[in-house]
């Protein structure tokens, strides 16, 4: 008997494809705030400016990707 993996859905791929999708989020906002508060520390800043803007931009940055990768495509076929 030969062993045939199953055949792949399309729906099965973007499942897969975003489902860490939260854990991402989750880690790259974690390194955006450890990196702003090293930032602010450094540039000896009073008030913590980067510790907000940079967590901010990042999910600005990655709403707009998923918004983007996840949006009707062209279909040329």
């Amino acid at each position: 008997m030969n062993y045939r993996p199953p055949k792949q859905t399309k729906n099965s791929s973007p499942l897969l494809r975003y489902a860490g999708l939260g854990a991402q989020i989750f880690a790259t906002l974690g390194i955006a705030v450890f990196i702003g508060f090293k930032v602010d520390s450094w540039l000896r800043i009073s008030i913590p400016l980067l510790v907000w803007l940079l967590p901010l931009l990042v999910l600005v940055v990655m709403i707009y990707q998923l918004i983007k990768d996840t949006g009707k495509k062209k279909s040329n076929q």
